[in-house]
């Protein structure tokens, strides 16, 4: 059987960032993204059907600093705790993320994850079967127009990176920290629009940015939907629960091609990175070289995941997600 303790002591070989690796990808993946931005803003004279083809890789690689951002947030990415947390929240301003707030929350999610006494910070809605099927019918309606995948990652991923992350959405009480992340945030959003607009007028600015935000914002939804919603992912209650157990059998390896592994950032090496939060997204690979066994816990292809829109419902009593057409309300 494998030994996921054993797994954890292994990986602190895999710690310490490279500090000029770093610098590199952080730079070749802002570079990128300011050339072909300037390229769809140059493509507008040519015809719209070619900056909304550009935006693509543009949006992908605003999800990459997204991810980089995300790293920095496990104090991952640089040695020291203060460059890391500076330079989070300097993404935040491109990715629309106070990087304080989301910080906090996403660190709930870690400690939390695959725990059915603790859904609701961090994670996709969840509910169990008996849970469903308890609803009034009203409820039920709504909880499946909001599993809908069209609803879902069309409208819940620009709505959660364009609106929800304008105010401290479940921190609202937590003090004044949260409220300073993102209203300093909102504010430096406000002053680089502003200065877009001025270089390049309102609607070529709106015409190519928010083509690039909106397919992000589906793009960075979808990833974190996959790394948890896929059939045998491991959902626990109370003592049954182990943060080790719960990154191993709770989070997939998203086995994706070469091309969108960069533009991920390996972030679909997640049941690593559950284990240990602390590896450079760059080190993930080397995990799974030197750990071969890991490729098969979780695994899910690019065709594989898109099949996992269908299950909503954790079943408890058969241990795994179920469709909505699995259950019978009335058995």
């Amino acid at each position: 059987m494998f030994e996921a303790r054993n797994l954890k002591k292994s990986l602190i070989r895999y710690l310490q960032p490279n500090p000029l690796r770093s610098l590199f990808e952080l730079a070749a993946t802002t570079a990128a993204l300011a050339v072909v931005w300037l390229l769809m803003w140059a493509s507008l004279r040519v015809g719209y059907w070619l900056t909304l083809m550009l935006a693509v890789p543009a949006a992908g690689l605003l999800v990459r600093l997204f991810l980089i951002q995300h790293d920095c947030g496990h104090g991952s990415f640089f040695r020291h705790h203060a460059l890391n947390d500076w330079v989070g929240r300097a993404l935040g301003v491109l990715t629309f993320t106070p990087y304080d707030y989301w910080k906090r929350n996403h660190a709930l999610h870690h400690a939390t994850s695959g725990n059915l006494d603790r859904r609701g910070i961090g994670d996709i809605e969840t509910l169990t079967v008996d849970e469903y099927k308890a609803l009034p019918a009203r409820r039920r309606f709504m909880y499946r127009l909001y599993r809908n995948a069209v609803v879902m990652f069309a409208v819940g991923g620009p709505y959660m990176f364009l609106i929800q992350h304008r105010l401290p959405i479940h921190q609202m009480r937590a003090g004044w920290r949260p409220w300073v992340s993102t209203m300093v945030t909102n504010a430096a959003i406000a002053a680089l629009a502003a200065g877009m607009i001025w270089l390049v007028g309102t609607r070529p600015f709106l015409l190519v940015h928010m083509p690039i935000a909106i397919m992000a914002a589906s793009m960075g939804v979808w990833l974190f939907y996959v790394q948890h919603q896929f059939e045998d992912v491991a959902w626990m209650r109370g003592s049954d629960w182990d943060h080790q157990k719960a990154a191993l059998n709770g989070s997939s390896y998203y086995d994706l091609p070469l091309l969108l592994r960069w533009f991920t950032a390996n972030i679909g090496i997640h049941h690593v990175h559950h284990m240990n939060s602390r590896i450079p997204y760059y080190r993930l690979p080397q995990v799974l070289n030197d750990h071969p066994e890991l490729k098969n816990m979780g695994r899910l292809t690019l065709w594989e995941s898109l099949r996992t829109v269908r299950l909503t419902l954790w079943c408890e009593e058969r241990k795994k997600l179920v469709r909505f057409r699995d259950v019978r309300l009335n058995g």
